[in-house]
């Protein structure tokens, strides 16, 4: 049967009813009726108006959609706002994950092990997270994970080294599905970092729900210009007497096509400057925006044209301080994700290299393949402890620009390797989708690109 003739009048079947039609409706009904008769096969045009009718309704239908997405505001003045404390500072560095957050990595690394890995294939496939997979997201309080109990959260001080475990073992599972089930969470913390006590008060009591109606959100840095620098955002905001007015694009924003909230960064007065812009604001539009890896985090582009936000939508300070504080805090979020990935990838070609026998003898026996496995593992153990001694300093409050600069570095570098020489170790079927490696390898090219999206 074909697509039109499944297209049925009525509200039931995807057309709106004769009481609420509106123009794209009586658009849809009349390629319906047309569809019905023999003049389509006569001329040769039923394929051409099959992909008209499709066109219509994915482009209309999404164009109605996202103007009735509207953010569920709480009532100010239900609870005073907090900022999460800074960690306690031992003096030793020491990695090793306290009580609490080593039972917080086991239920991460279930839930990435049993729900996320067996769903990556698919969801990379179709560039789309499933609904039950994010639903058991929300169920184990990933959108809380860096709020402060009194905001409804789950973390007595910052949270910058429960998040980098977090999104290490969530990696381990699936980059693209990492990122569309951290995203939500990095707008709630945000908002608790740096939000006014008003803006935590209306926006922050929806993260932390109880009844599984967590709202999507996105926080947008990434521009689709050349030499982009994340510092210095081609994303214009201009005062204006009752509020701001934005002018720009955002590219790589991770389920921007459902988030009801969205972290923007723009230019004030030469100065980067985050804002929290809903998905009702007028001139904003969202388009899809499919890149090479982490599709499965369904990525969007942010159009803004003269698209107007009260004055009260600043995130944070307006002199840059917050801004570089929220990209650096980024990029150790894509830090953690390359380790989790690297680690995914030397787990899975250690075996296969003993295994996978050549000339009648396992390819592990070859010096050129037992030291291309050791160097994953080597790199992987100078990734982690540059991030892991990054997220220990954000998380006690104290300078870790450098640190995390160093992290950023090794991670994009060495992590690219790595998934060159998991393709590599694997030969031919390090080129095929039966093996997920190469969706791995896709993925790892995203940690010099990305920034925002996600942060710990």
């Amino acid at each position: 049967m074909s697509l039109i003739s499944n297209l049925k009048p009525g509200g039931k079947h995807g057309v709106p009813s004769s009481e609420s039609r509106d123009p794209i409706g009586y658009l849809v009904a009349g390629l319906n009726r047309l569809a019905q008769t023999d003049l389509l096969d006569k001329v040769r045009l039923r394929k051409p108006a099959e992909q008209a009718v499709f066109s219509v309704t994915r482009t209309g239908f999404k164009t109605m959609t996202n103007a009735s997405r509207t953010f569920a505001k709480a009532g100010k003045g239900s609870q005073p706002g907090a900022r999460p404390k800074a960690a306690a500072a031992s003096g030793v560095f020491d990695l090793t994950p306290g009580e609490d957050e080593q039972m917080l990595v086991d239920l991460v690394s279930e839930f990435a092990d049993e729900i996320v890995r067996p769903a990556a294939f698919e969801a990379d496939k179709a560039c789309a997270a499933p609904d039950d997979v994010l639903k058991a997201s929300l169920e184990i309080g990933l959108p809380i994970l860096g709020l402060p109990e009194a905001l409804g959260g789950v973390s007595e001080e910052r949270s910058a080294m429960a998040g980098t475990l977090v999104a290490e073992a969530l990696a381990k599972g699936d980059m693209g599905l990492a990122v569309a089930t951290l995203a939500p969470g990095s707008v709630a913390t945000a908002i608790g970092l740096w939000g006014t006590d008003a803006q935590q008060q209306t926006y922050l009591p929806a993260f932390s729900a109880e009844d599984g109606t967590v709202p999507a959100a996105a926080l947008a840095l990434n521009e689709p210009t050349v030499l982009f620098d994340v510092l210095q955002p081609s994303t214009t905001a201009t005062r204006t007497a009752d509020g701001y007015v934005l002018n720009g694009t955002k590219s790589l924003v991770a389920r921007g096509d459902s988030a009801e909230l969205f972290v923007v960064g723009a230019s004030l007065d030469g100065k980067p400057v985050l804002f929290l812009v809903e998905s009702s604001t007028e001139g904003l539009s969202v388009e899809g925006d499919p890149a090479m890896g982490v599709r499965a985090a369904s990525m969007t582009k942010l159009l803004l044209e003269d698209a107007k936000v009260p004055a009260d939508a600043v995130l944070g300070e307006t002199d840059g301080s917050t801004y570089t504080e929220c990209v650096r805090l980024s990029r150790l979020a894509w830090c953690a994700l390359a380790i989790g990935t690297g680690q995914a990838v030397l787990d899975y070609v250690t075996p296969y290299v003993k295994e996978r026998e050549a000339f009648g003898e396992p390819i592990a026996n070859r010096q050129s393949v037992a030291f291309m496995v050791a160097n994953i593992a080597i790199e992987l153990q100078g990734m982690r402890l540059l991030t892991y001694r990054a997220a220990s300093r954000a998380a006690a409050g104290k300078d870790f620009a450098r640190e995390v600069a160093l992290a950023r570095k090794a991670c994009t570098d060495k992590g690219m390797q790595i998934g060159l020489d998991g393709v590599q170790l694997l030969g031919g079927h390090g080129f095929v989708k039966e093996h997920p490696v190469e969706r791995w390898y896709r993925d790892l090219r995203a940690i010099g690109i990305m920034e925002g999206t996600v942060l710990v």
